[in-house]
């Protein structure tokens, strides 16, 4: 079997979301393929805070701070 790529997967997410907003699916298929979608959604999940953390690690000069040119990384703030 073929190793699983981020790419491959969201391929796949996209056509069990296309899938699942046709509604043309018994209900036990959709079931079926929303866990599917599921699984593959936490495996992109994934793949993207392990390149994240990648990067992370890349960046960071001899002090241990995240070089972006002169800016050091900040925290992410969101609205509430």
């Amino acid at each position: 079997m073929p190793k699983q790529t981020f790419e491959k997967a969201m391929e796949q997410l996209e056509e069990i979301v296309k899938n699942l907003e046709s509604r043309d699916l018994p209900l036990e298929d959709a079931v079926k393929k929303f866990e599917e979608g599921v699984k593959l959604s936490k495996f992109c999940s994934n793949k993207l805070d392990e390149t994240e953390k990648k990067i992370t690690i890349l960046l960071k000069d001899q002090n241990g701070n995240i070089q972006n040119g002169n800016i050091i990384e900040q925290p992410f703030m969101t609205d509430k």
